[in-house]
């Protein structure tokens, strides 16, 4: 049984195990009127106009425009428009310059529907039309402001999403457009400059990413132990995790340094692929590069070898003493991580014991105290759409806004629940409303999200480094799924009908295999 009472409270600054709040609270959103309620609370991480882009005033664009390119806005949010004129809204005029958000917002979004090296195509053709307005007036001074914020545009662009760029063709436009904007930087060079340092910085961040994606092929898989046919168990001096680290603060520690390590490999592009992988509709989307979710892929892996672990670490204790002894010491690693605020390898412990082979081991759960691990199985309820776990992610998240020390800001939440939302999202409302203007306030609700995640993945890891600790939980073997039922009914034999056939079903299985 569960304890009652029992959740986050939020107290000098740390979390903490505490009392149940008896309502859920309502989840903020960007559009509160049509938006699912599905994710976390969405504070203003993307400043004050995350919600929306300011009605266009003089000299902006889309103000006046009418027809199919009219952008659409609501209480002075900008909330649909058409491709063109959203790509328009995007680009610089002499009086004019995108929103943050928006540029964000928009290049974040685009991909569903064109790919990032034509749209930089059409950016170069804009600015072309409106370079050739400026050279008619012979309006140099102007001519050069617009230069000037061309190249912040591509700059922005570059420094936010540097793998559009991995594109040959992507890579011929922004050479084609730099080389239009420089023409009219004859007397000191500054746009020149600009232009050489932003690409510097992008062939830097290229080459970072490549030589990841190469270190990842040579690192493999932690091994998948399928254990002996039969007597799984290893000898009782084998080590074990509480031979490495006794610690279950000092274990939570290594464990969110590998997090967000993994974490940080992940591009705001990587998770906008959950959308437009999707979308099966759409005939633009960027589709076919298995590089843009290998990071996504690599990090769910790890979520599931981390389970798989723990399931391992407490399968293959001999004794039912030292088995007992083994959960409790998870027990107290997921408490330290849900205190750290993080989330996902609390999740993945829990998944973990709660695997099969280990939740069936009535007899060792006996000897164990149960309340601490009730707490935590409270907050990763899944009734209500995980409203405990959401209601602590909202503590973490507070506390990260307010945090005066490193350690304060970590938050990393339970990916593929992160995942889900961002999916249900997406499927829940169409990308085209009625009138055929791409529904934009989707597309903030998205942006949002993806932004404010973003944001806990580049908080530095405060805590020291244990290579040992690291080493034993990325490398060691991990039984395989049958490895572990062996093991499970050689500890405590099948009790009912269903385990016996299955036990049994098992033995002739592996007999035969050798």
């Amino acid at each position: 049984m569960r304890p009652s009472g029992t959740s986050m409270a939020v107290a000098g600054g740390s979390l903490s195990l505490g009392s149940t709040p008896s309502t859920c609270p309502h989840w903020g959103t960007c559009c509160q009127e049509t938006m699912p309620q599905t994710s976390v609370v969405f504070s203003s991480i993307l400043g004050p106009s995350c919600s929306g882009q300011g009605q266009p005033s003089m000299g902006e664009r889309g103000g006046g425009a009418s027809g199919s390119g009219d952008l659409i806005f609501q209480d002075g949010r900008l909330i649909s428009g058409s491709l063109e004129a959203l790509m328009e809204h995007l680009v610089p005029t002499v009086d004019y310059y995108p929103d943050r958000t928006y540029i964000f917002t928009f290049l974040l979004s685009s991909r569903v529907f064109i790919p990032p090296h034509d749209l930089l195509a059409r950016v170069g053709q804009i600015c072309l039309e409106q370079r050739q307005q400026l050279e008619a007036v012979s309006e140099k001074a102007k001519l050069k402001s617009f230069s000037a914020k061309i190249v912040q545009l591509l700059k922005e662009w570059t420094e936010a999403f540097p793998y559009d760029f991995q594109d040959e063709k992507a890579m011929v436009e922004l050479k084609a457009i730099t080389h239009r904007v420089t023409q009219c930087d004859e007397e000191n060079g500054t746009v020149k400059k600009a232009i050489a340092q932003m690409t510097q910085s992008l062939l830097l961040s290229l080459a970072a990413r490549s030589q990841l994606q190469e270190l990842r092929e040579k690192l493999r898989s932690p091994a998948m132990d399928k254990g002996p046919i039969l007597k799984a168990k290893p000898p009782a001096a084998q080590k074990d995790i509480l031979g490495v680290c006794c610690d279950p603060l000092v274990l939570a520690q290594q464990l969110t340094h590998i997090e967000l390590e993994r974490v940080s490999s992940i591009h705001p592009e990587d998770l906008m692929q959950i959308v437009s992988h999707m979308d099966s509709r759409d005939k633009h989307r960027c589709r076919g590069d298995l590089t843009k979710t290998y990071s996504l892929e690599a990090y769910d892996n790890w979520f599931n070898c981390l389970s798989m672990l723990v399931a391992t670490e407490v399968c293959r204790v001999v004794k039912k003493k030292h088995r007992t002894r083994m959960l409790e010491f998870f027990i107290d690693v997921a408490r330290e991580c849900f205190n750290i605020g993080n989330f996902n390898s609390m999740m993945a412990i829990i998944s973990g014991m709660n695997l099969s082979p280990v939740a069936r081991l009535k007899k060792t759960w006996s000897k164990v105290k149960t309340a601490k691990f009730d707490v935590l199985e409270h907050h990763m309820d899944p009734s209500s759409n995980f409203c405990n776990y959401r209601t602590a992610l909202q503590g973490a998240t507070q506390r990260s806004q307010m945090a005066n020390s490193s350690r304060e800001k970590i938050v990393i939440p339970v990916f593929n629940l992160f995942v889900k939302d961002i999916y249900f999202l997406h499927k829940i409302h169409t990308n085209h409303l009625p009138n055929g203007h791409i529904n934009f306030k989707k597309f903030w609700e998205i942006s949002r999200q993806i932004h404010e995640f973003m944001t806990w993945t580049q908080v530095e890891c405060p805590f020291e480094k244990d290579k040992k600790i690291q080493s034993y939980l990325l490398t060691a073997p991990i039984y395989s799924e049958e490895a572990l039922f062996i093991a499970s009914f050689e500890s405590e034999g099948p009790e009912n009908h269903m385990e016996k056939d299955s036990w049994k079903t098992l033995r002739t299985t592996l007999l035969n295999r050798a």
